[in-house]
Formats: C-alpha cells, structure tokens, sequence
C-alpha cells in the first residue's frame, strides 16, 4: 500500500507562526479584498515574516512567486461558493469521486459535484489538463463540492446504499445529472500548503441522487468480476484503453478484485498505486525487447517546470531527479536548489521510491513511450522546478507532462557528450550538479557496453 503521493522530497518544519493570520481566519488576507460567505483561511508558510501578505497586498511579490496564489484561489473559490449556498446542490458529477486517507480504515469519501449543469469532465480529467494555466487548473478543482461520508474501507464488499450509489458513479462514462442534500452548506478553507492540491468547498452529505445514463463497458465488466485479482484487473482496463484518471477512480471506490479482498482506497494512494501496477506491466515487455543502439532527448517547459528526458543505448534502467528552486512550494524559504532523485536497475526496485509519487508517474510515461518505440533503453528524467509551479497540483502534472515530452520529435544525438551539452542548454543549475546527482549517468560515464569493446 502506498502511503505518500506527494513530489516534493523536502519540507520545511510545522511550526507555524500566527501573528496577521489565525490559523482558520473568515477576514481576507489581502485588504480590500471582499469576504466571501464559507470561504475561511489560513496561511501557514508565514514563518518568517507573519505581515509579508499585510505589507506585499499583492502587488509586490514579496514572496517569490511570479503570482500570488492567495488571489489565485480566492478568486477560484469567488466563482463557487456563491452557487452553493444552502444545503441543496443540484449540478453535475464530471463523473468524480474522491476518498481521503485520514482516520483510515474508516475513511471520508464522497461525491465530487459541480453546480453547473451538462458536461463537467474537463472538471476532473487530469488527461485534458496539459497547456492549460496555473489558475485554469486551480479552477477546475476547486469547482467541484466535495460531499463526505465516513465509511470503513472494508465496505466496499458490502455497500450501504449512499456507497452503493457512488461505486455507479465510478464505472458512469460520462457526466452524470446529480441532486445532493447536506447537512450543513458546504464551506471552503483557503490554505496554502506545502503538501495539499487545491480543493473546492466541502460539506457532509446525507444523500444524493446520481442519474447514471451510461456506464463504460469495461469498468462495467471487470467490477462484475470477482475471480480477477486488482492486478490483473487493473492491466486489462489499461490494455482496453480506458483512461488512467478513470481506472484510479474505480480502483478507489473499491470495486476492482476478488471478493473478499475488495477495499476503498484513499484517491492519493490509489493514483501511485495504479501508476506503479501499469508501469511494471509495460517492464515485462519492455525487458524483451531490443536495445537501443543510439541517444534520444525529448525536452519540454511547462507550468514553470523544464523537463528532460534522455533514452540512453542498452539495456532497461530508471532514473528520475527533481531540482527545486528556492521559494518552490517544496523548497520555501532557502537560498538553496535542493535536488533529490532516485533509481532502479534493469530488474526494478523492491522499496518504494524515496521522491514519492512522480517516481512513478513518470515510469508510467517512459515505459509506454518505450513501449511505443519498440525498444529498452536507460531512461533518465530530470525536472527543473522553477517558482511559478506556486501551488501543490498533483501526481497527474508529472504524468501527463512526461507524456507530452516524449510525444515530442525527439533530438538524436551521437554520444554522452552531446548530451551533456543538451542538459548544460536545458537547465539554470549547472551540468555538474546533474552528473553528480545521477547514478544512471555515471554508470554511462565509467563503463563500456560489449558492442562498443567488440568495436574497439
């Protein structure tokens, strides 16, 4: 089971300091903003200087961010909450589910709804999120009211009615009609934190009618299939073409696997989760296939993150390294570019991964773009985070960036040389940090294949 889904290796400590800002506040940060009704705040990166926001009111970046992200969420949150006054919401479902991990085994989950009415996938489908904005995508969370329930994971096998209904929503093949009751109007928290994506306002749920038209045929078959372990479950539904977004969201409300052995699990762990058992299914193949006898660079910016990966001759072997800029929402408050990574050999690894959940969205790209090219190679993804990336967006950002890279017209080039020049011209930090960071690198460094001794 996967415990940790987020990018960022490093954290700052917990301490917060309260001083304009009380940890749940209803006043504004920002003076001359206008309250909004359920919207609270609460700000805890504040160490240092508790009055920045009083003093920077926005307009100077005092922070280091190239926006400011409090505005961008208000103004998110301004958009919603006003649609979602009262405890009666009806809209529509894009079809999403989400199911948190606190208090596990027994859990809170529940519907993710949107006020407006018609098609609402684009809401909560990371898979069409690429070349849009920051606030594009802040939006497009924080515009879905989160319902919650609080419900054992063993349930799954045995759905009380209110799960029953949302484990439909999670095989629907589209936007579903909804009418939702909660026992409170729902109310949104403006937080900037370190580890959470954005999320919109959220209430308990005392029931809900979903208007499921049409299922996909696939989720549809292998919920109905109680001999097929998740594993197994899981590849099928991949092979089939069905969405990774969607497979998570059916493998999160439980209804994948054998009986007995059927579980809710948390969306965080399941997205890891359904990356690690897609990528290791794409590795079997890939270790069967030829080497790749010459140097590919696939290269791409985006949402301030400069991308590079590099398919090396030879055979199968991973790497992945993260370097985060100062002023990075894993990185705050330093002066320093903090790079961690980690790797495996061509056999995989057996330990989860120290870097979290990129790790392995980023396998998941790489081995189906191998997959694609018909050969095993090395693999080395580096990522650049610069200070625009100002808030925490998601495991997805990482996955469907990679993907988009290697869809890219790949640089051939004729050595290691030639791609050390290529990562020199990509990168601000210096070609020497990478070369010391990467195992895979140095190992292309410091030994020589048999056919380059055979050609000697």
């Amino acid at each position: 089971m996967f415990h940790h889904l987020g990018c960022g290796p490093y954290k700052a400590g917990n301490g917060r300091r309260r001083g304009a800002m009380s940890d749940r506040a209803t006043t504004p940060p920002i003076p001359g903003l206008a309250p909004v009704g359920s919207l609270s705040w609460s700000i805890p990166g504040l160490r240092d200087d508790p009055t920045m926001c009083l003093r920077c009111r926005s307009a100077q970046l005092l922070c280091g961010k190239p926006v400011c992200p409090i505005l961008l969420k208000y103004r998110a949150f301004e958009q919603t909450l006003p649609m979602v006054e009262g405890t009666e919401l009806a809209g529509s479902s894009p079809p999403g589910v989400f199911v948190g991990r606190f208090g596990y085994p027994k859990v809170a989950l529940g519907p993710l709804l949107s006020p407006q009415h018609g098609s609402t996938e684009l809401l909560d489908t990371p898979e069409e999120w690429v070349g849009r904005s920051v606030a594009d995508v802040i939006g497009f969370r924080t515009g879905l009211v989160r319902g919650t329930t609080r419900i054992r994971v063993t349930d799954a096998e045995r759905p009380v009615p209110l799960l029953e209904e949302l484990q439909l929503l999670g095989i629907a093949a589209e936007s579903v009609e909804s009418e939702a009751t909660f026992r409170r109007p729902p109310r949104g928290h403006l937080a900037l934190s370190d580890s959470t994506p954005p999320f919109g306002p959220s209430a308990p749920i005392e029931r809900v009618r979903l208007d499921v038209r049409r299922v996909d045929p696939h989720l549809d078959r292998l919920s109905s299939d109680t001999d097929a372990n998740a594993r197994v479950a899981v590849g099928e539904l991949y092979d089939r073409g069905v969405r990774v977004s969607r497979i998570q969201r059916a493998f999160s409300v439980g209804i994948l696997g054998r009986h007995g052995r059927r579980r809710l699990v948390p969306t965080r762990w399941s997205i890891t989760a359904v990356d690690d058992l897609l990528s290791k299914q794409n590795l079997e193949a890939v270790r069967q296939l030829p080497e790749l006898s010459e140097t590919l660079v696939y290269r791409l910016t985006a949402l301030d993150n400069r991308w590079l990966i590099a398919f090396l001759p030879g055979a199968y072997r991973y790497e992945s390294i993260e370097a985060w800029y100062p002023n990075t929402l894993w990185n705050p408050n330093t002066t320093e570019v903090i790079m961690v990574g980690d790797h495996e050999g061509h056999d995989g690894r057996t330990t989860y991964a120290s870097i979290g959940g990129c790790y392995y969205a980023a396998r998941l790209a790489t081995s189906e773009a191998l997959l694609t090219l018909g050969r095993q190679a090395g693999v080395v993804v580096l990522r650049e985070v610069h200070p625009g990336e100002i808030l925490p967006l998601g495991v997805w950002n990482v996955r469907e960036h990679a993907r988009a890279a290697l869809r890219t017209r790949p640089e051939r080039l004729p050595d290691l040389g030639a791609l050390e020049v290529r990562i020199q011209s990509t990168f601000a930090i210096p070609l020497d940090r990478w070369k010391r960071s990467s195992a895979v690198l140095h190992e292309a460094r410091t030994q020589r294949r048999l056919d380059e001794w055979l050609a000697a």
